[in-house]
């Protein structure tokens, strides 16, 4: 059964052992205006879900706010908004690292893909090992290392992540493929900092 936690905007839908697609993003990665927009649509979307009556988002609720994150704030990220630190490929090694490092311990890692300024994960979360504790581990880790190398402090990533929980087979395949594929789409040819691994 999943349950529902909140890290402020976005609420978080986890589950034992569930696969997730995560997206999260340096911290100077979307300009201002984007962030309020997104907020007034999902503001506006909770508004009309307790005008309605309920008290949790519904099926078409979640596909809205899915649509403007992937249609709006995908657009902005992938025209690589902010310092791009993930460019560096010294960075983009450390974070590919940390993702790569509890895989078949705390998690089943299935696609990644690190971006310039934002990355896409697809995984299982292994039984004892939450959603929030992997996240953690993978923001932490890279977060100090980068700025260690970058000769910088403060913050690296932004706090707030955007996580789905896969729900079909179909579904999972078409987020392989958007993860493959996403460097191509954002006119970076030869772009090393890809994985997919369905074996």
């Amino acid at each position: 059964m999943p349950t529902i936690r909140s890290r402020g905007r976005l609420p978080h839908w986890e589950a034992d052992q569930a696969i997730y697609f995560v997206t999260f993003r340096l911290g100077d990665s979307l300009p201002r205006s984007v962030l309020v927009e997104f907020e007034a649509e999902r503001q506006n979307i909770l508004t009309a879900a307790k005008q309605a009556g309920r008290t949790t988002l519904s099926p078409s609720d979640e596909r809205r706010l899915e649509e403007v994150l992937s249609e709006k704030i995908q657009a902005k990220l992938d025209a690589g908004a902010g310092r791009c630190f993930l460019r560096d490929p010294q960075i983009a090694g450390v974070v590919a690292e940390a993702l790569r490092h509890f895989n078949f311990s705390k998690y089943r890692m299935y696609a990644w893909c690190v971006m310039p300024n934002h990355l896409h994960v697809l995984f299982r979360s292994l039984e004892g090992h939450e959603l929030a504790e992997i996240l953690h581990a993978w923001k932490s880790f890279s977060a100090t290392r980068a700025n260690r190398l970058l000769r910088r402090s403060g913050g690296f990533w932004q706090r707030e992540y955007y996580d789905h929980l896969v729900r079909s087979e179909n579904e999972f395949y078409r987020i392989v493929s958007y993860i493959a594929e996403n460097p191509n789409r954002a006119g970076l040819r030869n772009w090393r900092w890809v994985g997919v691994d369905l074996k």
